[in-house]
């Protein structure tokens, strides 16, 4: 592949990618070694030297044209690489290993009378233990250690997946020693416990940065951009983490750790991380100096100035952290408020920046009255470049309690109460000093503006005569997925829609005679997952290939296959002529977030929409940004942070790069408490009023009141005992009367079709869903048909629908159908070729 076979629109997309990559990246340790002087020998060592992994597996997939390995990188960027052999032997033991995992899936599949493909589903295989030979000639060695994960399993603390194998730490301790140059270079998804090799001096999280990632690694280590990113969950030892609450029940998973997620959790007991919150070095050094605070009504004003104290370029990240009093209610020891990215500063340059919150956003939810209440005292505002490298700069003070808003009590109750750390909080030398003398800035309630009830815009009354007009079966069409009877099991794979090649799903195509246009769904959240060519004939719009994702193929025997109706989807039995439709694959959600740049998540939900545009795509599944609870989901890769706020404004960036194209728009996803893979279409989240509504719905609420997306995905999950599309408190309660919500609420796929097992809880249905508020049931069966006109009828002996809340739903679907059909163009096409 040579940038002269590319189209342009893929040459600007990739340009972008490259630009902004190294922001991703997070240097963890550093010597000075790097950036290298020269280009020349290198020895290239590790799992991902050359099987490099651009991204998870799953929704999150992308079928890009191609995408650049680090083995490609370094050749690209003129380096002689001198372990090919290396690699050749551990591409031999890394298949073998393979191998052998799939039939251990494949044996458990028979003898427990689970579909394989539902045990292969994102299933991660440990890294095989090797011994093979370093005869890599250079001074320079470079270990690249990967990691994928994906939709459908959770992570193990095991070696080879969180931990580190035996083999892996015999190497990289052996290569530090052995090579003047070595860099431990870490091409994952998520964490891992990196203590026993604590002794490197130079470990650079790569991360997985899509199409440019090989790319990306060479520039940052010749120097010609360099890492910028901080981390945006804590990285500690795996015995370290919390164990307070539970992870990856089958059954009932429960929250108990509440509020302290995360960083939350190692401040409040002084525990200390291998890499904490908002950590990440450069190839140079800053100081924040000369901090000023004001207070502009209830906003708080952080002004302080950035300087660069080294000999090369850098960014730095400024973070600001609060410490909200406990009274009524206990608090963390530190909460982030805000955050700012410096631009690019030359040695000994500097540069104001200014950092700004509303006090009402850290107000807190009490669940005896229902209230977000600011409580009396003093807040610690806290001013540095990670959670645990801070100095207070200031102390607002309120006199009296504050009542922000009156809410109502959503989401449930759960069967504890709420763990309270006891233990001693961080603190460090001079803390108290600074607390002495930092300046107090009264607060008093009248700096508050009244906070209004959000209107959402009534249903135009077009749309409204057109639903009332409807027959019960024509509803019903509108409130699940388009589907062809008899093919809904195909829709398993998340490959629903017939009018784009390898999208997700479509809303119905029934009405189009009565004027109502139906809406294309594409998979996220590292870019659009569609087929990278399609083929159209007589009868419509065919995939040519890539219509089973390829971590599923080993899994694809005749019998799934025949279940599946995917016999004859590669297109071999049809004519007509091809066409290209290739999407750029974006750095995971984690390492978006990773950056702190919100212009570049802008620009990256603008290249998605570009390729919407050109492909005829109005929704994209994403972003996710469900919260990293626990280090083994193995989702966390497609999302963003441990903390709330840097996952909603990341989410609201990325949603206005997307929704300023016309016709397009987002889906952000899973509402809510979708933490974990195990049992996933079944498990119950057992989570407090509190937890929910500061740490698990905080993102959403964000997200919504800054960029207002088009569309929000509900969650597999139960939520203390009733399926998130069947709550209507936490649907047209929360997210609709309270946030002003005014987009539609679709299902998670659910696929009747491929129910499986006993479980404590059901599968959601298309019926109570409807009931709750969530408008759309994807990707729609005649399971789901059925049951929403039974309970019309009456005779669904689960629920019972009226008329109005099934109109409520389709005057939603059909006014943003129209809105975006009406805006967006016809898809351009970029290639034909006849066959």
């Amino acid at each position: 592949m040579t940038l002269l076979e590319l189209y342009p629109y893929e040459l600007e997309h990739i340009d972008t990618l490259r630009n902004h990559a190294s922001e991703c990246m997070v240097l963890l340790k550093t010597n000075g070694d790097f950036p290298l002087r020269n280009i020349g020998e290198i020895a290239l060592y590790g799992s991902g030297s050359r099987q490099t992994i651009k991204g998870g597996t799953g929704s999150g997939d992308v079928n890009s044209r191609f995408y650049v390995t680090v083995e490609q990188g370094l050749e690209n960027a003129g380096f002689t690489i001198t372990t090919k052999d290396w690699m050749d032997r551990y591409d031999r033991v890394q298949k073998q290993a393979h191998q052998e995992f799939v039939a251990g899936i494949k044996s458990k599949a028979q003898a427990t009378g689970v579909p394989a493909i539902m045990l292969g589903m994102g299933a991660v295989m440990p890294e095989p233990e090797y011994e093979l030979p370093f005869e890599g000639a250079g001074d320079t060695a470079i270990y690249v250690l990967s990691r994928i994960s994906g939709e459908g399993s959770d992570r193990n603390a095991v070696d080879g997946d969180l931990k580190l194998t035996q083999t892996e730490i015999r190497d990289i301790l052996n290569l530090a020693k052995t090579y003047s140059h070595f860099m431990l270079v870490l091409n994952v998804g998520g964490v891992v416990d990196l203590t026993p090799v604590l002794e490197v001096s130079n470990i650079l999280i790569l991360s997985q940065l899509g199409v440019v990632t090989g790319d990306a690694l060479a520039d940052v280590l010749l120097g010609q951009s360099y890492p910028s990113g901080k981390l945006t969950a804590t990285w500690s030892a795996w015995d370290d983490y919390s164990p307070i609450g539970d992870f990856g029940q089958e059954d009932d998973t429960r929250y108990r750790e509440g509020i302290y997620v995360g960083y939350r959790y190692f401040d409040s007991i002084a525990k200390t991380p291998l890499f904490p919150f908002g950590y990440g070095l450069g190839y140079t050094q800053f100081c924040i100096v000369e901090s000023v605070v004001s207070l502009d009504g209830s906003h708080v004003n952080v002004t302080v100035t950035v300087k660069n104290m080294g000999s090369t370029s850098g960014k730095e990240v400024v973070q600001l952290y609060v410490s909200v009093p406990s009274g009524k209610l206990d608090q963390p020891f530190q909460t982030l408020a805000a955050f700012a990215k410096t631009e690019e500063l030359a040695a000994a340059q500097s540069q104001q920046v200014t950092l700004s919150f509303a006090m009402e956003e850290l107000s807190s939810f009490d669940t005896e009255r229902a209230v977000d209440v600011l409580e009396a005292g003093d807040y610690l505002l806290r001013v540095g470049n990670s959670s645990r490298d801070t100095r207070i700069c200031g102390i607002i003070r309120m006199d009296q309690e504050l009542i922000i808003r009156q809410l109502s009590h959503a989401g449930g109750t759960p069967d504890f109460d709420d763990w309270k750390p006891e233990a001693q909080q961080w603190t460090y030398a001079g803390e108290a000093d600074e607390r002495a003398n930092a300046p107090v800035l009264d607060l008093s309630a009248n700096a508050f503006a009244a906070v209004l009830k959000p209107v959402v815009p009534e249903i135009d009354s077009a749309v409204r005569d057109l639903v009332e007009g409807l027959s019960d079966s024509e509803l019903a069409w509108l409130c699940v997925g388009h589907y062809r009877s008899g093919n809904e099991s195909g829709s398993v794979i998340g490959n629903a829609a017939f009018a784009v090649a390898g999208a997700a799903g479509e809303t119905t195509t029934r009405l189009k005679e009565k004027g109502v246009p139906s809406l294309i769904m594409a998979d996220g959240p590292a870019g659009l997952r569609l087929s990278r060519q399609y083929g159209v004939d007589e009868s419509g719009v065919y995939a040519v290939g890539d219509s089973i994702p390829s971590a599923l193929l080993d899994f694809m025997d005749d019998t799934v296959m025949q279940a599946l109706g995917l016999q004859n989807s590669g297109g071999a039995e049809r004519s007509g002529r091809i066409f290209d439709q290739y999407c750029t694959a974006l750095p995971i959600g984690t390492a978006l977030a990773q950056s702190w740049n919100l212009d570049f998540c802008r620009a990256c939900g603008d290249i998605v929409g570009d390729e919407m545009e050109r492909f005829g795509v109005h929704l994209w599944l994403a972003p996710a940004f469900n919260i990293h609870r626990s280090p083994l989901c193995g989702r966390n890769y497609e999302y963003f942070s441990e903390d709330p706020l840097i996952s909603g404004r990341v989410a609201a960036a990325i949603t206005l790069g997307v929704q300023r194209h016309p016709g397009c728009g987002v889906t952000i996803k899973h509402y809510v408490a979708n933490n974990q893979e195990t049992n996933r279409f079944r498990s119950n989240s057992v989570v407090s009023e509190r937890a929910l509504r500061d740490i698990y719905m905080r993102g959403f609420k964000i997200c919504i009141e800054e960029s207002q997306p088009h569309t929000l995905m509900t969650s597999y999950n139960l939520l203390n005992g009733v399926h998130t599309s069947e709550r209507k408190d936490i649907i047209d309660g929360v997210l609709r009367e309270e946030w002003g919500f005014d987009g539609i609420v679709i299902s998670d796929w659910v696929v009747g079709g491929v129910q499986h097992g006993v479980k404590k809880y059901p599968y959601a249905t298309a019926a109570k869903s409807i009931k709750a508020g969530n408008d759309v049931m994807m990707p729609g069966g005649e399971m789901d048909y059925t049951d929403v006109l039974t309970a019309l009828a009456g005779t669904n002996n689960a629920v019972t629908l009226t008329r109005k809340e099934v109109q409520d739903c389709a005057s939603r679907i059909i006014r943003l159908a129209l809105r975006l059909t009406e805006a967006q163009t016809e898809p351009s096409i970029i290639n034909g070729m006849g066959v």
